[in-house]
């Protein structure tokens, strides 16, 4: 199964309604690298699309991931979320 992660996922500048999708206290100012390279560390299978938009905010070029498992999404944003703050 593939897994589309945008950076506005984790972004703790945006509300639930706004596209963020993990708790406040694992937000972040997202970059695309970054989460990238958790999920790397993690060890999914990584694609990087750094051309994509999040349909949300179509006028900002953030790019998206794609990563391919057979976990939840939801628990596979908080394991990223989580490496990335072990990572600052």
């Amino acid at each position: 199964m593939r897994i589309i992660i945008y950076p506005a996922y984790f972004n703790i500048n945006y509300s639930r309604k706004q596209g963020r999708r993990v708790p406040r206290k694992l937000a972040f100012e997202p970059k695309l690298e970054t989460i990238a390279r958790a999920a790397k560390e993690l060890g999914y299978s990584v694609e990087v699309e750094p051309d994509k938009k999040y349909p949300k905010f179509w006028y900002e070029e953030r790019g998206r991931i794609i990563i391919n498992t057979d976990e939840p999404k939801t628990k596979v944003l908080v394991k990223i979320a989580r490496k990335i703050k072990g990572l600052d």
